[in-house]
């Protein structure tokens, strides 16, 4: 049990960074009222998640700590959907109720094809 815990924080700290370096980087080009960081960072990991479930479920290649420390860990680390909800409340309070709109349209529509293509692409 603490190895699996020790697996999912070191995975989930390492998601965590590069999620801000995400945000970051995009930020540095893109600055607008439109959640476009958290947007890309929750399409990345889900396309990441089904780049490595496929991976793990063909070739059989990861074992439980590395599933642990990546697809737990890391994906989870990365991945922002709480901060997803808090900016379309946000959004909405604010009255922009297209961007909001987009926002969660974008991110389900979009996440739902990138694991899909991760899948696809492993198979």
């Amino acid at each position: 049990m603490i190895r699996t815990l020790l697996l999912i924080a070191f995975g989930g700290g390492i998601g965590s960074v590069l999620r801000y370096l995400t945000t970051v980087l995009i930020q540095k080009y893109y600055s607008n009222i439109f959640p476009l960081a958290t947007l890309i960072t929750n399409v990345l990991g889900c396309f990441i998640i089904g780049i490595l479930i496929g991976i793990s479920e063909k070739n059989n290649l990861f074992s439980t700590d590395l599933k642990w420390l990546f697809i737990t860990g890391f994906c989870g680390g990365y991945t922002t959907f709480s901060t997803f909800g808090f900016e379309n409340i946000s959004l909405f309070q604010s009255n922009h109720l297209a961007a909001a709109f987009l926002y969660i349209g974008g991110s389900i529509l979009m996440g739902l094809f990138a694991v899909w293509l991760g899948l696809f692409l492993t198979k």
